[in-house]
């Protein structure tokens, strides 16, 4: 079985362990302050979800990243290379309280992200929707909600739609990440907390 790391555990990342969770898929969570901080969470969450090192969550097959942007960076220092596993880029450029744009210098934020996660198979997906919609039922609209993902591998995409659907979501590919990136992003792209439901 395809194991599953998540770096972050503020509300996306918590929205996807929650996703993962209903579906008793094993995952182990990470956060900056220690596995011992999260006991309560992952206690919440149920039993296929674990407390780990930031250091295991990035060990897995399919790895979440889900930072508030300024410690992007600093989250993924000093990992060893990904070695071709797959990183799923669940950020956006933006932050609370005052939600200012950084500036990327015209690069979309997947392709500054690429360069933090050495020998990743980098897909972008999980960001585009507000966190209750990712933790929330994907059904709970008359049909299954739409998840965008996009990527530079068909294989490392096969493989997150995969999860996507069986999540429960409507997966669509938005084409390579150079473009797909940018329509997902928030701020900037078209596509951003748009709920979109695939009606069966």
């Amino acid at each position: 079985m395809t194991s599953i790391g998540i770096i972050g555990a503020g509300q996306i990342g918590l929205a996807i362990a929650t996703a993962l969770a209903r579906h008793a898929i094993p995952a182990t969570l990470a956060n900056s302050r220690g596995p011992d901080s999260l006991a309560e969470t992952v206690a919440a969450l149920g039993p296929s979800i674990t407390a780990g090192t930031r250091e295991e969550a990035a060990a897995k097959d399919i790895v979440f990243v889900a930072v508030n942007w300024s410690k992007l960076e600093a989250a993924l220092a000093g990992l060893p290379d990904f070695g071709g596993r797959i990183v799923v880029d669940a950020n956006n450029p933006i932050e609370a309280p005052l939600f200012k744009p950084f500036d990327l210098g015209g690069r979309s934020s997947s392709e500054v992200f690429v360069g933090w996660a050495p020998g990743a198979r980098v897909v972008k997906a999980f960001n585009h929707l507000q966190p209750q919609l990712v933790a929330g039922d994907p059904a709970s609209d008359g049909g299954r909600r739409v998840l965008f993902y996009s990527g530079d591998e068909a294989e490392a995409k096969a493989q997150v739609s995969t999860l996507i659907e069986r999540l429960g979501f409507f997966g669509i590919d938005l084409g390579p990440l150079a473009l797909g990136s940018r329509l997902v992003q928030f701020p900037g792209g078209p596509l951003p907390a748009l709920n979109l439901v695939k009606i069966n």
